[in-house]
């Protein structure tokens, strides 16, 4: 059964069964959300995204236009998503660069991910990082800039 909370702001119609979303959402129209997804409070997701399933996103997440969200995803609290490569107060490029999340990857809590990367399946973001180019299947990286520190074997 879908569950979303009195004080939240849902247009979309596209939300899989057994999703639950929290307080204060806020998920425009043409979004698409997968089975069994846990949405946190205070996140935002615009239309043109598509989240999996399995796919838990903590509490002051915003997810922007263009990004592709697999199954199994874990997104920390406060993990920043970016599409615009030249911000510019309401000038706008005729393109968003999505990211991409593969299925299984850990998003820690404040990480940036800037526009136009690929977050390997299976990886691991560390907390706090800044993440400016691919990062592999399997890989843990931290820092910023977000560095390899090792891989994982499962």
């Amino acid at each position: 059964m879908l569950t979303i909370h009195p004080l939240s702001d849902v247009m979309s119609q596209n939300i899989g069964e057994g999703t639950r979303v929290w307080q204060y959402c806020v998920i425009l129209p043409n979004a698409v959300i997968g089975k069994n997804c846990n949405i946190c409070a205070h996140a935002l997701i615009e239309n043109d995204v598509v989240i999996g399933d399995h796919v838990t996103i903590k509490s002051g997440v915003q997810i922007w236009d263009g990004a592709r969200i697999g199954n199994h995803v874990f997104i920390g609290p406060n993990a920043t998503f970016t599409n615009d490569t030249m911000p510019r107060s309401q000038v706008y490029p005729k393109s968003f660069l999505g990211i991409t999340i593969q299925d299984g990857a850990s998003i820690g809590a404040n990480a940036t991910l800037l526009p136009g990367i690929t977050i390997g399946a299976s990886s691991m973001v560390g907390a706090g990082s800044v993440v400016t180019r691919d990062v592999p299947a399997k890989a843990v990286v931290a820092g910023n800039p977000a560095k390899i520190l090792r891989y994982l074997n499962t």
